[in-house]
């Protein structure tokens, strides 16, 4: 009789254990703040999120192709949270982004501008997929002069989704670059400047039809005081753009319909993709970044299941002027803040690879 009690008693002790094991530990999505509660850390949520979609990909999924490629595979991390959204922002993550500058961080920038403009963003994805299994078929058209009577036009727009950046003249250059905007990606100083320099080619303004989401590229913290202005449909009240109206670029949307991308993935991003010895230039170092449309491509290709890319530079380039749409013919010109010449043959790298199709002028397929 003794036995079976103790035997029982140690049964008790150990179910007990197991239970308060299993119920009382903090979840290891929850981290503890200066006030002693548990504040859910929405960045490794995001995170999980996106390793859950790794789970259910469709037929044709480029996630899937960038894995069994041997060469590459290990530069892709498709966990890294894309976008930048509400639940972005935490002590921890304000903790870590503090760490870097922009675009890889939010070194220096007021908290109070962070928070504000992230608290107006709604979603964390940039595009809703539908069927688990649909393949999304996405075009990336940068302004480079290949474009210039290729008759492109009808193969862009025949994609579900259109990414065009900066000085994106549509009117006139239909038959090569397509009408088709679904994402508009930018800074708030290329924007500008776009609008400042390519005026007389025809960019007088900004994409603004009902159906087009702007995507923010977070370079500056006038970034992040635009878009919360422009969210809240007000002027800007501070900084460079002070007194500026958002609705003159982007009309009167929704905030459904604007995105920001994530210093994370910038960072991991140029880490891994784009990482230029400009970089450690101890003269110039600091102004480099990837280029606009170096950023939206690399977002397509980790959103999207099949890319293609038009009027990116590539090796002949000094075929074609600058842009499709200069009236005159003008040079590619090679700046300190871009590294131009690296991201050529990284699009020729993915394109012999098999991750993206690159429009590489009538005579190279």
């Amino acid at each position: 009789m003794r036995r079976r009690l103790f035997l029982l008693g140690i049964f008790c002790f150990i179910i007990s254990t197991i239970l308060y094991s299993k119920y009382s530990k903090p979840s290891a999505d929850s981290h503890l703040t200066a006030g002693g509660v548990d504040e859910v850390d929405w960045t490794n949520v995001s995170a999980a999120h996106e390793e859950e979609d790794e789970l259910v990909e469709a037929p044709c999924s480029l996630r899937k192709a960038a894995r069994n490629n041997v060469l590459l595979r290990n530069r892709f991390r498709f966990s890294v949270p894309v976008l930048q959204w509400a639940g972005s922002f935490s002590k921890r993550s304000w903790e870590q982004l503090t760490e870097r500058a922009p675009p890889y961080g939010w070194k220096g920038l007021p908290v109070g501008a962070v928070r504000a403009a992230l608290s107006l963003l709604y979603s964390s994805r940039l595009f809703w997929r539908g069927s688990p299994d649909r393949c999304v078929r996405c075009a990336v058209v940068g302004n480079g002069g290949i474009l210039r009577g290729s008759g492109q036009g009808r193969h862009i727009d025949g994609h579900d989704l259109v990414f065009r950046m900066n000085g994106a003249v549509i009117e006139g250059f239909e038959d090569d670059v397509g009408t088709k905007i679904s994402f508009y990606g930018f800074t708030t100083n290329t924007m500008k400047n776009a609008l400042r320099l390519y005026r007389r080619d025809g960019f007088t303004r900004t994409p603004q039809s009902p159906e087009i989401n702007y995507i923010f590229i977070p370079s500056d913290l006038r970034d992040y005081v635009m878009m919360a202005a422009a969210l809240q449909n007000q002027t800007v009240g501070s900084g460079r753009d002070k007194g500026d109206r958002p609705s003159k670029y982007f009309g009167h949307k929704p905030p459904e319909n604007f995105r920001m991308l994530h210093p994370d993935f910038i960072s991991y991003l140029t880490d891994s993709f784009l990482s230029s010895h400009r970089r450690t230039n101890t003269k110039f170092g600091h102004l480099y970044m990837p280029s606009t449309g170096a950023l939206m491509l690399l977002t397509a290709l980790h959103t999207c299941d099949q890319v293609s890319a038009y009027g990116f530079i590539t090796r002949n380039y000094a075929d074609f002027s600058d842009h499709y749409y200069d009236s005159r013919p003008k040079p590619l010109r090679f700046f300190a803040n871009h590294d131009l010449r690296m991201e050529s043959r990284l699009w020729e790298t993915l394109h012999q690879s098999g991750l993206i199709r690159l429009y590489q002028g009538r005579e190279a397929r």
